[in-house]
């Protein structure tokens, strides 16, 4: 019998994202609205006070805007790297900014914390040279149950490292998992994760309670596991576009440095 962990994306991260499109039933007698596009992402989840600027002056500079995706197993789709969210937030960021060059590039650290991936961070950003960092962390690190506070201090570390680094950073949380809400507490992680943020004043993206937006909306049902990498790829999808607008938004480009 597959465990919780294999069904959430840690070992088979397709698994987890198992989903079907359905929009909730209207009542008898009730007249049913139009749904909203399953992608839909209610902008209290995609707004920002944080900014970066390192990607704004490269974009309006017409110099390469690097990206660099630090992630765990639930950053692929095994066998389908290509509908998995890095590729599809490259190709919603060429659609965006059809002037720039759009260079990406993942690097995954397998079921590594966040403290043993922070000593890879300075060395990745030697190597690779990036504009903007995307630390997508916090699922391996929840379902160890590592101090939250230990947690915090290495999401600090890596955060200070990547800014003295010279790169724009973009934290990205846990993924959002109904079959597994009984087995981890993601509070703590997601709350921390918010403090580095705010601290730092580096834009967050809330993946958790954005995919749980999907869910409670009926656009995804997270919990099944019989659609497999189908609906996998259609939440990934989903994922990839709603990155690529908050870091446009973020980096507060406008109508005329997109195009």
């Amino acid at each position: 019998m597959k465990s919780a962990w294999t069904m959430l994306g840690l070992t088979l991260p397709a698994a987890c994202l198992a989903a079907v499109l359905a929009a909730a039933p209207a009542r008898a007698g009730e007249t049913a609205a139009e749904p909203p596009a399953p992608c839909e992402v209610p902008a209290y989840l995609m707004t920002t006070e944080s900014s970066l600027p390192k990607v704004a002056d490269a974009v309006k500079a017409n110099q390469p805007l690097n990206v660099l995706v630090v992630g765990s197993r639930s950053s692929t789709i095994a066998g389908n790297e290509a509908s998995a969210y890095p590729a599809k937030l490259q190709a919603a960021l060429k659609e965006a900014l059809p002037s720039a060059t759009i260079d990406l590039s993942v690097e995954l650290q397998g079921k590594s914390t966040a403290e043993e991936t922070v000593g890879t961070l300075v060395k990745l950003v030697e190597a690779k040279k990036p504009t903007l960092v995307i630390w997508q962390t916090g699922t391996v690190d929840a379902m160890r149950a590592i101090d939250p506070d230990d947690f915090r201090t290495a999401i600090d570390d890596g955060v200070v490292a990547l800014q003295k680094a010279g790169t724009d950073v973009v934290l990205v949380n846990l993924q959002y998992s109904p079959r597994t809400e009984t087995m981890i507490s993601a509070p703590p992680y997601l709350d921390n994760m918010k403090v580095v943020a705010q601290q730092h004043d580096v834009p967050l993206f809330d993946r958790f309670a954005i995919m749980k937006q999907w869910s409670d909306a009926g656009y995804f049902d997270l919990f099944s596991t019989s659609h497999g990498v189908d609906l996998a790829k259609k939440v990934h999808a989903c994922l990839g576009r709603a990155l690529a607008k908050f870091v446009i938004d973020a980096a507060h480009l406008g109508p005329v440095q997109q195009n």
